[in-house]
């Protein structure tokens, strides 16, 4: 897993779109991130195509060259941009305390039942796992 460096942390919104696919794909072409957007995004060939290199030039991305083509292969994890993200969150937002993250989501509203019944597991078992 790739660990980023504050200058590469955040992927804009269309940079983080192609990920997405591309997590989900496991790799592909630019041609297969095309037929993975969702109908109405309209997203030009060679926009994807140098969004992707952009990619691959921050090392979020390799490729492998296939005939003519090239074959896109995420270096990042979903899990680990993830991680990277909260870390970015906590840090910069809540000023480095992830209680304080917790406590705004608890408030917000949007955490139902089974959330903080599968939450409770998880901080249950995470005592265990240390």
């Amino acid at each position: 897993m790739k660990k980023l460096d504050p200058s590469e942390r955040r992927l804009t919104d269309v940079e983080f779109e192609l990920m997405s696919l591309l997590w989900a794909l496991g790799e592909g072409t630019v041609a297969d991130v095309m037929k993975e957007l969702p109908d109405g995004r309209d997203l030009a060939y060679t926009s994807v195509s140098t969004i992707l290199r952009i990619l691959e030039q921050k090392e979020i991305l390799k490729v492998r060259k296939q005939g003519r083509g090239h074959v896109y292969i995420p270096v990042l994890t979903k899990s680990g941009y993830e991680a990277s993200a909260v870390t970015e969150v906590v840090d910069r937002v809540f000023e480095g305390a992830p209680v304080l993250l917790v406590k705004q989501l608890l408030d917000s509203g949007k955490v139902s039942e089974a959330d903080l019944a599968e939450m409770k597991k998880i901080l249950e078992n995470f005592g265990r796992e240390r």
